[in-house]
């Protein structure tokens, strides 16, 4: 063959290989992937990814695309100017076509705002701040349609079910240990997601029945998400003289807080968010000392939330070896979500794809996903509410609901156990 044929060859094999490439769909995986709250939607996002590859990829008109994940660490935890310059070059240089994740509200805040400045759609996998789709998507729709919430609930809707799982504790304080008006305490990192749970939490508990618990605050306590001792909090909440702690801890402070809560045996029992201890790593991480500590989660093992369930959490340790917690159900929802919007809007074209979106009736792993009207998962019975989860004889189990009665119907799952105080407590305050 003469160097003319030669030249042909290396021309075609270029255009077909850039027909290959355009028919790639390319998304952007945001988040902290020094941490497991980014590594876990990195996992999620790869399995969902590699599902629909194996499938024949995103049917989109006449042609199939297949899904190409790009890996974008955003050091969201300590640098919101480090997440929106990473977001920004995921789209500029690494030229992405869509942005999945985000964890730290204060920095999915930024990075929404630059993939609004390129109408990029960005669905949010990890942060439950009310603010990053309410008054934006609802106020100024034309330059925020392009952003959507797959998980966690909202922070106004984490709190109605925290707060669920707080009533359980609560009343097992009451009727086991005989103290009609439990003392509660709130342990809440420093974050703007946590700060509409902080302010509903203390008006709840010290309102009566039947509107409230009918319990007493002895106050509110706020560690850095980053805090590697909450020595001083728990020995201040200890002799406020709490029966409950009432956490909102979403970032690493989670496993020093079970550490010391149980190395110091505080009798006062935690339940509200710990997405530490939504991991089975939990019990390692704390020397098993985090035993009874009980926290919402999204999936708790052996409990079908929806016939996807079971299978998602197989598949997800099996490849991964971890037990998936909820950025990795959310990841692995977004891409599923986003690839059959693809499908039904029958292009790439954004403003169909946003249409798209806005009609998804999704049953995933962890429930039914249905937006809102500002693009947000809705919450409730029938879609998505969460479990809340308790470590106990070695293993996670899952304590709600169970029995729950709400809008004239019943909720329960079958594997649901009940709530157990730790020992510790009830030697300290039976009367």
């Amino acid at each position: 063959m003469g160097r003319i044929g030669t030249a042909v060859l290396w021309a075609v094999a270029l255009l077909l290989g850039s027909g290959v490439s355009a028919q790639t769909l390319r998304i952007g995986v945001v988040g902290p992937m020094a941490f497991v709250q980014g590594e876990h939607t990195w996992y999620g996002a790869t399995l969902a990814a590699e599902e629909i590859n194996r499938a024949g990829g995103v049917q989109i008109g006449n042609q199939r695309y297949r899904i190409e994940l790009i890996r974008v660490d955003t050091n969201e935890m300590t640098s919101v100017t480090d997440a929106a310059t990473a977001v920004e070059r995921a789209i500029t240089a690494q030229r992405v076509d869509f942005l999945v994740g985000g964890f730290r509200s204060e920095a999915v805040l930024a990075m929404t705002e630059v993939a609004a400045d390129y109408r990029k759609i960005f669905i949010i996998t990890g942060a439950a701040l009310d603010g990053l789709l309410a008054g934006r998507v609802d106020r100024n729709y034309e330059r925020f349609k392009y952003l959507f919430r797959v998980s966690p609930n909202k922070s106004s809707d984490l709190a109605r079910t925290s707060l669920l799982l707080a009533g359980e504790v609560i009343q097992a304080v009451r009727q086991q240990l005989g103290i009609p008006r439990p003392r509660v305490a709130i342990l809440a990192e420093r974050a703007a997601w946590a700060d509409p749970l902080v302010e509903t939490a203390g008006r709840l508990f010290a309102a009566p029945p039947p509107q409230g618990y009918g319990a007493e605050v002895v106050g509110t306590w706020r560690p850095s998400a980053t805090a590697t001792d909450v020595t001083p909090e728990l020995t201040a909440i200890q002799r406020a003289g709490a029966q409950v702690i009432f956490t909102v801890l979403s970032g690493p402070v989670g496993v020093p807080f079970g550490r010391d809560w149980g190395r110091l045996r505080i009798p006062a029992a935690p339940v509200g968010i710990n997405v530490e201890a939504q991991q089975e790593t939990w019990l390692r991480a704390t020397d098993n000392l985090g035993t009874y500590v009980a926290t919402l989660n999204s999936l708790a093992p052996g409990v079908a939330i929806t016939p996807r369930t079971i299978p998602f959490i197989s598949t997800f340790q099996a490849r991964f070896r971890q037990f998936p917690i909820y950025t990795a159900s959310g990841a692995y929802g977004a891409i599923h979500i986003l690839a059959e919007a693809l499908t039904r809007a029958g292009t790439t074209n954004v403003d169909a794809v946003v249409r798209a979106l806005e009609a998804t009736d999704y049953t995933g792993p962890t429930g039914r996903i249905v937006f809102d009207r500002t693009h947000d998962v809705t919450w409730g019975p029938g879609y998505t509410t969460g479990l809340g989860v308790q470590w106990v004889g070695g293993r996670m189990q899952a304590f709600w609901p169970r029995n729950w009665q709400v809008e004239g119907r019943v909720v329960s799952y079958a594997g649901v156990r009940p709530y157990q105080l730790p020992p510790w407590v009830v030697e300290a305050w039976r009367r």
